[in-house]
């Protein structure tokens, strides 16, 4: 029996990864990747139990029900910050497992809370900064996937670790109408909450949305235990990782990063209630996963390209294409008394997820390349014993930047739906907020260009 702590692993010497370092990677890599869905799935939870509440006999107001579904993406946010440190102190495997089980607690949380109309706004509070838990996963899965690939296959599976495990934003709003429909645990589950609806009485089992994942959970935090791997050289102490405070491309890897994944977050946590805003007479919860889906499936696609032809021309066009694509939402609204164009508005937005995903992918691919050359160029002339050791910091930073970018990077799922709803409240309509992300991505446009993408660039990645 193999052990679960890998006490050699070099991804980039060409004979160790074709005899035995592929087969290892991709099983820590099909097992990451549905424990990942599930952190998503439980992340955004509450985007679509907070539409059902009054249907179960809960009371309260649209301010309350806005915490409700910014909570998560607060702390979630907040928590990624420590969890992308976490993976070199305790192992890939061990951390896996135990985040993985971790998310337990909000689901059957949820299940038992939402049992009850009476019990308490402060209580669901709780529960809804406990689904943080599944935003904060993001941050070590990505750490500990990066350790596994070589250069040249980071791009790939960064993006199909992420990429699927963003599907779960689609899968939750998808299953979680279905499941809330039926009894799916019979009596086990609970009694219903009753409705009228059209004349007629109907019933709805909230409690469903959390208790319908819970064995999906066990299942995944079981294989990650059984399944995975520890490497024993990314071990770090966190002032070993601390250093990328003081690496510039930290930062600006922070701010891309912001653009990309931030507005998936973001417009994925926003779309249907400025959907509800301009064209009331749409339905937006038929539409709510479509963008969340086609942004999640493009995000291997970029990291897929990025390795063909570089992460950073990818990126560049990227947010060229995401300054058209909110041009393109914006001519779509009402404006001066005309009811606008809801068909393009949607297909403007679908766009705009997709370009999401494909910078995910890209910028992803970027950081570790970024870090490899910048400490292999530290240890140009040194020997080769300095060569090795460059490799393996870089692959510790790089592990640590892609975690702590995604932590800043998921801030987008509060602060883009706030800027539409700000917006609307001061002025009426939409516009600003999205003129401020037009600005916002133009910055992008220049830091990739400048940094990493024009000729002479002085990090060409």
């Amino acid at each position: 029996m193999t052990s679960t702590v890998l006490t050699r692993w070099e991804p980039e010497n060409a004979a160790f990864w074709r005899d035995r370092g592929e087969r290892i990677a991709y099983r820590n890599l099909w097992i990451s990747i549905p424990a990942l869905m599930l952190a998503f799935v439980i992340w955004m939870l509450w985007s679509v139990v907070a539409v059902n509440l009054d249907r179960a006999g809960f009371q309260f107001t649209k301010n309350q029900l806005f915490w409700l579904t910014a909570l998560p993406a607060l702390s979630g946010a907040t928590l990624r910050i420590f969890y992308s440190f976490l993976v070199p102190v305790f192992g890939g495997r061990r951390f896996t497992a135990i985040s993985t089980a971790l998310l337990l607690i909000p689901a059957l949380g949820m299940g038992f809370a939402l049992r009850d109309p009476s019990t308490s706004y402060p209580m669901l509070l709780v529960l809804a900064l406990l689904c943080g838990l599944g935003g904060a996963n993001f941050s070590s899965s990505m750490a500990n996937i990066s350790f596994f690939f070589p250069k040249a296959k980071k791009g790939l599976a960064t993006g199909l670790n992420a990429g699927i495990g963003n599907l779960g934003v689609s899968v939750v709003q998808f299953v979680t109408p279905l499941v809330v429909s039926v009894a799916v645990f019979g009596a086990l589950g609970g009694e219903p909450q009753n409705y009228q609806a059209g004349g007629a009485t109907q019933s709805l089992w909230l409690q469903n949305a959390g208790f319908i994942w819970v064995p999906f959970i066990v299942a995944a935090s079981v294989a990650a235990w059984f399944g995975m791997n520890d490497i024993a050289d990314a071990r770090a102490s966190f002032a070993e990782q601390a250093v990328i405070f003081r690496r510039q491309h930290n930062w600006l890897m922070c701010w891309l990063y912001i653009g990309t994944f931030g507005s998936f977050i973001g417009f994925s946590a926003g779309l249907a209630l400025l959907t509800k805003s301009q064209f009331p007479g749409i339905n937006p919860t038929a539409y709510a996963f479509l963008g969340p889906l086609v942004g999640a499936l493009t995000r291997p696609v970029g990291g897929w390209i990025s390795d063909k032809l570089g992460g950073a021309r990818v990126t560049l066009w990227t947010f060229i294409g995401m300054i058209a694509a909110v041009c393109a939402v914006l001519s779509a609204l009402p404006h001066d008394g005309q009811a606008g164009n809801f068909q393009a508005f949607l297909a403007a937005f679908i766009v705009l997820f997709a370009l999401t995903g494909i910078g995910n992918g890209s910028t992803f691919r970027m950081i570790p390349v970024i870090f490899l050359t910048e400490r292999q160029r530290d240890a140009a002339g040194k020997g080769d014993a300095a060569q090795k050791q460059a490799q393996q910091d870089a692959g510790k930073e790089s592990a640590a930047v892609l975690g702590f970018s995604g932590a800043i990077g998921a801030y987008g799922g509060f602060f883009i739906p706030k800027s539409f709803g700000t917006s609307l409240e001061l002025t009426g309509s939409p516009d600003a907020a999205l003129y401020g992300f037009i600005a916002f991505y133009l910055s992008c446009v220049l830091v990739t260009w400048w940094y990493y993408a024009r000729r002479n660039a002085p990090m060409p990645c």
